[in-house]
């Protein structure tokens, strides 16, 4: 018998808040298929406020409080069967965080959890990333984040490290990182990666999957050191209205793009990465997955 279920996921950022709503069917005689149904992005950038002032201010909380009262409407438009909303970095070091959470749950009755960088990666791990890269190999995941970076080390199919930076373009932006944490970045990478030959990045998060959509690459195809170095002079060559009229680029990417492009760029010169793979995942894939797994568990367990 063919089972149908819908999951939510909730991924509050520093730069946007996203609702991934996925459809998930287990086929008696077929592996499980997840499959994207809809997808909502909000460019509410919470890190411009929080990074700067240490606090959310009033606008974002309306418009926060906005878009939090139309996910729930979606939700239950779709009847999904359960949900999760996680908060990353801006939410976590605002003074009102934890404040905004409660009237969120009063208002829209989405509970959400403020989690914290090593959470962000383990849910991220939860993805089908394992299936996307070969056991045989060692690898360097990045994803890059308004608020943070997390990198995780896979070799021979397991997990070797993970950390979290508060190296995040909304921040970089603001000029509130200073070298030190780069430096502090730059000589964890090298440390975990001295001892392998031979690795290669995988890089996830809304800029590098813009990035790669420009390229016209294949699904599988990674993107070179060179091409991406190109395409960061490029970015650098042009205003921040030309990468909107020129690039294609929406008003909230169009900044944050150099930054996130340079912390990868960096984190191959650090690992000697000479290529870097883009598959289309991300905190609300894994979510999604995550949750059905715990509904697996579930049935399990009657």
């Amino acid at each position: 018998m063919l089972e149908i279920k819908k999951f939510a996921a909730i991924d509050i950022g520093s730069n946007a808040v996203r609702l991934l709503i996925s459809t998930v069917t287990e086929p008696d005689d077929k592996p499980v298929n997840f499959k994207k149904t809809s997808l909502v992005r909000v460019p509410i950038r919470l890190g411009q406020d929080v990074f700067t002032k240490d606090y959310i201010s009033d606008e974002s909380i309306k418009r926060m409080m906005d878009a939090m009262n139309a996910f729930s409407l979606l939700m239950k438009c779709h009847k999904i069967h359960d949900y999760r909303a996680c908060a990353t970095s801006a939410m976590r070091d605002a003074r009102n965080g934890q404040a905004l959470v409660e009237k969120i749950e009063q208002e829209s009755e989405i509970q959400i959890e403020i989690i914290d960088g090593t959470d962000e990666a383990a849910i991220i791990a939860a993805t089908d990333l394992h299936s996307l890269v070969d056991d045989n190999k060692t690898y360097l995941y990045v994803d890059v984040g308004g608020g943070s970076t997390e990198f995780t080390l896979f070799s021979q199919g397991k997990t070797i490290a993970s950390k979290s930076f508060k190296l995040g373009t909304v921040r970089i932006l603001n000029n509130t990182v200073k070298e030190e944490l780069w430096k502090e970045a730059e000589i964890w990478v090298k440390t975990m990666t001295k001892d392998y030959n031979r690795i290669e990045m995988v890089g996830s998060g809304g800029n590098i999957n813009n990035i790669f959509k420009s390229s016209n690459k294949k699904s599988g195809k990674a993107l070179s050191f060179f091409y991406l170095s190109s395409y960061f002079q490029l970015l650098n060559s042009l205003t921040y209205e030309e990468r909107i009229s020129q690039l294609n680029l929406n008003e909230d990417r169009a900044d944050v793009i150099i930054p996130a492009t340079k912390i990868y760029l960096s984190a191959m010169k650090w690992s000697r990465s000479k290529s870097v793979h883009v598959p289309k995942i991300g905190l609300v894939d894994g979510i999604v997955k995550s949750l059905y797994n715990n509904h697996k568990e579930l049935k399990k367990g009657r």
